[in-house]
């Protein structure tokens, strides 16, 4: 079974920086074969792409709201992907969740693409 658990969140000002991690297991099949993301929701909103990166690390994609603020990684050997968020504006507030899709060529910014989540990590960021 599969098992997806995020870290990093917590409560900082506009501004300020966070960085989420999320820690992969239980894979039958490796996890450089999944194309990793990030995405949030936002209290009464839809759940939405944040940013994402493919099997190798080697080509990431991001939100239009994100870009140049936030970056994410990921760690083969660790089976870790992270989130790296700077410049932290309020309207960031949201729990972040961490995804695994089988398509792991590219970036997925498609919720539908995605099997595995993780339980989510709240994120709040004060004026």
């Amino acid at each position: 079974q599969v098992q997806l658990v995020e870290s990093g969140g917590g409560l900082v000002q506009a501004g300020g920086s966070l960085r989420l991690s999320c820690a992969a297991s239980g894979y039958t099949n490796t996890f450089s074969n999944y194309a990793m993301g990030w995405f949030r929701q936002a209290p009464s909103k839809e759940r939405e792409f944040v940013a994402g990166v493919d099997w190798s690390g080697g080509t990431t994609a991001y939100a239009d709201s994100v870009k140049g603020r936030f970056t994410i990684s990921r760690d083969n050997t660790k089976n870790t992907v992270d989130l790296q968020m700077n410049s932290l504006r309020p309207e960031d507030t949201a729990v972040y969740y961490c995804g695994a899709s089988p398509i792991g060529s590219v970036p997925q910014p498609k919720r539908i693409m995605y099997n595995y989540w993780g339980q989510g990590t709240q994120v709040i960021v004060s004026s």
